[in-house]
């Protein structure tokens, strides 16, 4: 046995190494320069690959997907819209059904209070006794209604398909109300008003809220004007 001791640790081994003449790397060929960034790659990049498929998609060339041979994995532009449109009528809930219940269910938990504090304001401004059941009981049985109507006018064909004729529709609504509230609060009595005003100072809110600016200040607009036109007060 030889009487030298073998190195214990990392540093001795490194320096044993370097005192026997032998590189402390284990692979001591490998040349040590930095490569050549000015290079061009030898074969296609994956942006060329993208490139090229999206060039085939564009023209409606079928391609095998997932670098597979054979037909079965050919897919076009028309089978992946085909696939998109099978799968959104094979869901339980549909996407837009969805959002047209959601925004009923908002809109007539926000319109209904409207209804409810317009009703309790009729009866102050014309010092009556607030009849809470007779307010509740106007108030629920609007809420229902609301409910379908806004829905109705939520969904794909009326928001998408109706959607010029839709703003018409709530300009209409939305001028005929301001006009007739203003006119009942000055020429009608207190009653008639405390049945009428309420809801139709709802659905003028409404109209105004689902209309596009331009459609809202049109009827903003044309409501003050018939309210100067006919020399109304304020109530």
């Amino acid at each position: 046995m030889s009487d030298t001791p073998s190195p214990r640790n990392r540093r001795e081994r490194r320096a044993a190494a370097r005192a026997a003449g032998h590189s402390p790397n284990r692979s001591p060929n490998i040349p040590m320069k930095k490569p050549d960034y000015d290079a061009r790659p030898k074969g296609k990049t994956l942006y060329d690959l993208a490139a090229e498929r999206q060039e085939l998609l564009a023209k409606g060339t079928p391609f095998e997907s997932g670098g597979g041979g054979g037909g079965d994995g050919a897919t076009t532009v028309e089978d992946q819209v085909e696939t998109i449109r099978q799968h959104e009528q094979s869901s339980f809930v549909h996407a837009d059904e969805f959002g047209a219940v959601d925004m009923a269910v908002l809109y007539t938990a926000g319109l209904s209070m409207l209804h409810f504090m317009l009703d309790v304001l009729v009866y102050n401004q014309y010092r009556q006794n607030i009849e809470w059941p007779a307010i509740w009981g106007r108030t629920l049985r609007v809420a229902p209604m609301l409910f379908v109507i806004i829905y109705l006018l939520h969904t794909q064909t009326a928001t998408i398909k109706l959607g010029l004729l839709r703003q018409v529709l709530f300009l209409g609504a939305a001028v005929w109300a301001g006009c007739y509230m203003i006119h009942a609060a000055n020429r009608h009595g207190y009653f008639a008003v405390m049945k009428r005003v309420p809801p139709i100072g709802t659905l003028w809110v409404w109209s105004v809220i689902e209309m596009q600016l331009w459609f809202a200040v049109a009827s903003v607009i044309t409501v003050g004007g018939f309210y100067w036109w006919g020399g109304y007060e304020a109530f």
